[in-house]
């Protein structure tokens, strides 16, 4: 049994085909529930990294078939000592060695740049949730990988809202935010509110619970703003934002944003949330995230599925997303690994 990896050119439309049939697999496998990985989503990420990534991609064939395959992402504007990793082996290839061989493979990368730490995601399962087979974690324990911060998935279904009961939180919401006021957009930010939200958006790994994550703030700036859009662009998402005025300065100090992908009208994800430490407690959070919620699926009939994933210490947001509907499905663990 012969195990060889190669890595791959973004170039090569062949050796990406076979990345993706094999990430695909995985996916349908270990999280069913998730909708089938977008190919648009899937190439774009090796091809169009967001600003300041550079990608590296690999594939293992096993006896000459194509059977596992890593991205690795390393940062280069900031945390420049990290990477995160993707990897997967296909469930018709699995326990023949392949993802040891990957692992040592990701890991002379990973010395080669002089990286210190690594992190990768693995799905598990919640007490009375779907079924998980909770390998991923036990592949990472195996590694000596250290469980650095547990998250958990919730997803909300849209076909089921209680619109009467969001009509009341939107209402208590509205009377706290006397002073603020309610803008939206699709796609790209407007000029007026992007250094704001670049602002925001660089505020986020400060104000998040990240747990034994060693992964320090990014500097966000309107450049980078700028990139990371088109980036989401060539990803093919349709991304619907809220954001929150505070009247007197003009400063945006509160955004949100739900984005939908390019194959799978029926799902999206809730992505950040986030307010100024200055402007909390006027309960911006959830008068953003109701509003921004009817406005995408005022535009997306066919949405039956939002998910969205929190720190499990992150109690005001599970609060805000618990009173909008979402409900645990998994639990995912973040694994840092040390080189």
């Amino acid at each position: 049994m012969g195990i060889d990896i190669a890595p791959i050119d973004r170039a090569d439309q062949a050796a990406i085909d076979e990345a993706y049939r094999i990430r695909a697999a995985t996916d349908a496998a270990d999280v069913p529930d998730f909708p089938p990985l977008c190919r648009r989503r899937f190439e774009a990420a090796i091809r169009h990294p967001m600003p300041g990534i550079e990608v590296v991609a690999a594939l293992a064939r096993l006896d000459g078939v194509p059977a596992g395959y890593l991205r690795l992402d390393l940062p280069r504007l900031d945390n420049t000592d990290n990477a995160s990793l993707d990897l997967a082996v296909h469930p018709a290839h699995r326990r023949r060695g392949v993802g040891r061989a990957l692992h040592g493979h990701c890991v002379r990368l990973l010395r080669e740049r002089g990286r210190k730490r690594v992190y990768a995601p693995a799905v598990s399962a919640l007490p009375g949730g779907p079924e998980r087979h909770g390998a991923g974690g036990a592949f990472a324990a195996a590694a000596g990988a250290r469980p650095a911060l547990a998250e958990v998935r919730r997803r909300l279904d849209p076909t089921r809202l209680d619109q009467a009961a969001l009509d009341g939180l939107l209402a208590d919401a509205r009377s706290r935010a006397a002073g603020y006021r309610v803008v939206r957009w699709y796609g790209h930010t407007p000029v007026e509110y992007e250094a704001d939200v670049a602002y925001l958006d660089g505020r986020l790994v400060a104000d998040m619970p990240l747990g034994d994550l060693e992964w320090e703030p990014e500097n966000i700036d309107v450049e980078r703003l700028r990139g990371t859009e088109r980036a989401l662009d060539a990803r093919g998402r349709r991304r619907y934002h809220q954001g929150a005025v505070h009247v007197a300065s003009g400063r945006l100090v509160a955004w949100t944003l739900l984005d939908v992908g390019a194959s799978a009208p029926w799902h999206a994800f809730q992505r950040i949330t986030i307010v100024d430490p200055d402007h909390r407690g006027r309960r911006l959070g959830l008068l953003t995230k109701i509003e921004n919620l009817r406005y995408a699926l005022a535009h997306e009939p066919e949405l039956r599925a939002v998910d969205t994933f929190n720190a499990a210490a992150n109690a005001r947001m599970i609060a805000i997303n618990e009173r909008l509907g979402y409900r645990p499905v998994d639990g995912w663990t973040d694994w840092q690994l040390t080189i």
